[in-house]
């Protein structure tokens, strides 16, 4: 037996005489034990062909590829892989997760940690795998369907007063998304409707945040994000009605599910895709400092303009000033003959004032002097008038010895043949009147005139 083999080909006889006591097994470090077995599984098995479904699949900075093979048929088992740079150098196709491959390589023990893992020697492609089939299906009947059509997809807000970010609180995507907000556009409130990103779970919960934050209508834009991983890790975001509820939002959609390399159905469905999580809150929010910069930029360019503007102005009014000077100076004469005419239209507005002075005095005097004649002639006439008044008072008729007689309905009697025996009449005298009652009436004939 070789003392160094951890793994002997029979027990140790136990009956063998080593100074009256049995040989005690060797005690192995956790290195040496997995030293051990990949050595006794490389000597066992060589090299290996193995044919199952990428997933998973990355590609380092260094040039060296890794990935996960599962069984297509669902199985659970699964099978780490590792391409380094040398052989990734070598393929002729570009793996994707969900494609039915063919992997050539080594079986050993990855010691830092302790698990199985395959270096792939070569990479052949076998077909596409079952789930990507799915995916593929799912995205032509989605697309048939007008989901994905450019036409449909709406401008992001550019300057966005609050964002929602839908995804899990327990993922690093959720972390990274709001540092970035913060560092990006801290003035930018951030609101998280929590969701389940990955399992049976998720979708329903995806369905119901994306509908809860556009009936709340609280943001101005939505960020919907997880992490990278696997094809079945991110199959949430494939789900039909994930995607339909994406394309029904009634806010605007930033979608950023797992690294560059990761498609999926609702990045295609988003109004914007972003490559990683990250991008997509840099995607959402403006740079704040971008924006003041814009703005001093901005404020720059109005106070040169007005600058520019004023310095037009006054060198414009300096021009105008010069030429209205010019003018003075040849408006001198003019000037001078029209304080000369001015001077000689007061002279004359004098003169013409005097004698209009002069005449209306002259003429007031006439008229006082008319006025003072007519005045003595009206008053004579007046006066003689009034005379003639006098005389033909009925007063002084009455005082000379007549009578005035009115019947009983005011009239004056001046004929007997007003008057009827038995008659009311009223006799006005010189001081007083009296009723009487004529006993006969008496005409008296017209005398004859003499031939």
């Amino acid at each position: 037996m070789n003392p160094l083999d951890p793994f002997p080909d029979h027990e140790p006889d136990a009956a063998a005489p080593h100074e009256g006591r049995p040989v005690a097994p060797r005690v192995l470090g956790v290195a040496e034990l997995l030293l051990a077995a990949s050595d006794a599984l490389q000597a066992r098995l060589g090299a290996v062909s193995v044919c199952g479904e990428v997933s998973g699949f990355t590609r380092a900075a260094s040039g060296h590829c890794y990935f996960t093979l599962k069984d297509a048929d669902g199985a659970n088992a699964v099978l780490r892989c590792a391409m380094f740079r040398r052989a990734a150098l070598l393929l002729d196709f570009a793996p994707r997760d969900g494609q039915h491959v063919e992997v050539r390589g080594r079986v050993l023990i990855y010691e830092p940690r302790g698990e199985l893992q395959c270096v792939v020697e070569a990479l052949l492609p076998r077909g596409a795998g079952s789930m990507y089939e799915l995916f593929l299906r799912q995205k032509a009947r989605l697309q048939a369907a007008g989901l994905f059509d450019a036409a449909r997809k709406r401008a992001i807000e550019r300057f966005p007063r609050a964002i929602g970010v839908i995804s899990s609180t327990a993922g690093a995507a959720l972390h990274d998304v709001l540092t970035t907000l913060a560092r990006r556009a801290p003035h930018v409130q951030v609101l998280v409707y929590p969701s389940a990103v990955q399992g049976p779970e998720a979708a329903g919960q995806l369905v119901r945040a994306l509908q809860q934050a556009g009936q709340r209508a609280e943001v101005d834009t939505l960020i919907v994000c997880r992490g990278g991983g696997s094809i079945e890790d991110l199959w949430s975001f494939n789900d039909e009605a994930v995607v339909r509820a994406i394309a029904s939002s009634a806010l605007p959609v930033v979608c950023g599910v797992g690294h560059e390399t990761d498609v999926t159905l609702a990045d295609l469905a988003a109004d914007l895709r972003a490559p990683t999580p990250t991008a997509a809150a840099e995607l959402a929010a403006p740079l704040r400092d971008e924006l003041l910069q814009g703005l001093d930029g901005a404020a720059r360019r109005a106070a040169r303009a007005l600058r520019q503007r004023l310095d037009r102005a006054a060198q414009q009014l300096d021009w105008l000033s010069a030429r209205l000077t010019q003018k003075v100076g040849t408006l001198q004469p003019q000037h001078h003959r029209l304080e000369r005419l001015a001077q000689r239209a007061r002279f004359a507005w004098a003169q013409r004032l005097a004698t209009a002075t002069q005449t209306l005095a002259h003429q007031g005097a006439r008229w006082q002097r008319a006025r003072d004649a007519g005045g003595q002639g009206r008053a004579a006439r007046l006066d003689a008038l009034a005379d003639r008044l006098a005389l033909l008072d009925p007063q002084r008729v009455l005082s000379r010895g007549y009578a005035l007689i009115e019947t009983s309905g005011g009239h004056v009697v001046v004929s007997p043949s007003q008057l009827r025996t038995g008659q009311r009449l009223r006799v006005s005298l010189s001081r007083g009147a009296a009723d009487v009652v004529p006993a006969s009436v008496q005409e008296r004939l017209p005398e004859r005139e003499e031939d």
